[in-house]
């Protein structure tokens, strides 16, 4: 059994008056990928969110390396090795991706001083950053502005990548460019907790699943045995994932 990297016990989060998160339980065993999965609404964009500081947790606790981060400042979460690529890309438009770069890498404040072993494996997961290092970020097609997202999240060595739904929109040889990326992280031994609805991806990378509903996880196990089990595909997700691919 893998050790845990972070875990999540009894937390709950509120937006102003609603109260979506309902006494989360998570954990995410290092050096794998967990893959979260639910229904649209279930929660799972806020527990990253949640994770990441960007809203607080009203109760329960959240350890990374046992440690407890709750309540912490998201740059201070960002600083013990986590990174998060939202649903949103959070990509600086009117900058070139050169410059996306550089302001994702705490060690640099100009592209001369990034990694240079580290740029070129980058550009060997996504080929069209390096071809279009110069270009605004903003003129980008939709799969190379998830692969900047991506590659700002990995610009340096995180220990935990937060990643939510990268496939969204995209077209199948892009899904698959960005599974055979976020393979080679895990064959690194990134640790990565993955939103997505794109099953193809879910079971390709997927060591272990939660899946949650109505705010809470609802169910943990192998990603494996969850795929060859169409009756409880159904009772969590409505859906058989086979259907899916």
């Amino acid at each position: 059994m893998s050790d845990e990297l972070l875990q999540l016990s009894g937390v709950h989060t509120h937006i102003g008056a609603y109260h979506i998160l309902h006494g989360v339980d998570l954990h995410v065993p290092e050096g794998q990928v967990t893959m979260l999965l639910g229904r649209n609404g279930a929660g799972k964009t806020t527990t990253l969110r949640t994770i990441m500081g960007l809203w607080r947790a009203s109760r329960g606790e959240i350890r990374f390396r046992g440690q407890p981060i709750q309540g912490r400042a998201t740059p201070d979460i960002a600083q013990q090795g986590i990174a998060y690529v939202p649903e949103s890309m959070g990509l600086f438009t009117d900058l070139t991706v050169q410059e996306n770069m550089v302001l994702a890498a705490r060690g640099a404040r100009r592209a001369s001083e990034l990694d240079t072993l580290r740029l070129e494996w980058i550009f060997g997961l996504f080929p069209a950053l390096q071809k279009f290092w110069l270009h605004p970020a903003g003129k980008l097609s939709g799969g190379q502005k998830q692969m900047l997202a991506v590659a700002r999240a990995i610009v340096e060595p995180r220990a935990l990548l937060l990643i939510d739904e990268p496939s969204k929109g995209l077209a199948p040889s892009i899904v698959l460019k960005l599974i055979g990326a976020l393979r080679e992280l895990k064959a690194q031994r990134t640790t990565i907790l993955l939103v997505e609805q794109n099953f193809q991806m879910a079971l390709a990378l997927g060591d272990s699943v939660a899946v949650m509903d109505d705010g809470r996880v609802v169910h943990r196990g192998a990603m494996a045995e969850l795929a060859a089990d169409e009756a409880l595909q159904q009772r969590l997700l409505g859906l058989s994932l086979g259907t899916h691919q």
